[in-house]
């Protein structure tokens, strides 16, 4: 009997390491008891400075990769143009790897909980569009 298979990693691209690394932080603590699903943040630039990085793009989601996909969620602006310009190279990130388009700290919350309990990459990315509609009031 196997076990279940590799689960969706999730990267959480964002223009500051602190915000990146504490997103990361949240969803992983909300995911639940059990194991989580493979995150990374990739957030500023390897000097520490405020942006994105392609390099940290990139080594963020190969280190996330398990085979079943890669979901990467972004905070604003450049992130989503870094992100852009990386998949439209074909090369750079891992086989399976998709910008999603949901909220940032909901989305990515949806979608660590929803890789986690093993759901593929077409339902967390559901997951993590859903989010937009979650009302707060």
């Amino acid at each position: 009997m196997s076990g279940p298979g590799p689960l969706v990693g999730v990267v959480l691209v964002s223009h500051s390491a602190a915000v990146a690394a504490a997103v990361a932080e949240l969803a992983e603590g909300l995911a639940g008891g059990g194991p989580t699903a493979p995150v990374a943040p990739a957030g500023g630039l390897p000097d520490g400075g405020l942006g994105t990085s392609e390099e940290l793009i990139v080594r963020a989601a190969e280190s996330v990769d398990r085979g079943a996909g890669v979901a990467v969620l972004v905070d604003l602006g450049s992130a989503v143009l870094t992100v852009k310009a990386l998949l439209a190279e074909g090369d750079e990130l891992p086989p399976g790897t998709r910008l999603l388009d949901a909220p940032f700290v909901e989305g990515a919350v949806a979608a660590v909980v929803g890789a986690s309990a093993g759901a593929d990459l077409d339902a967390v990315e559901a997951a993590a569009t859903e989010a937009y509609g979650y009302r707060k009031v």
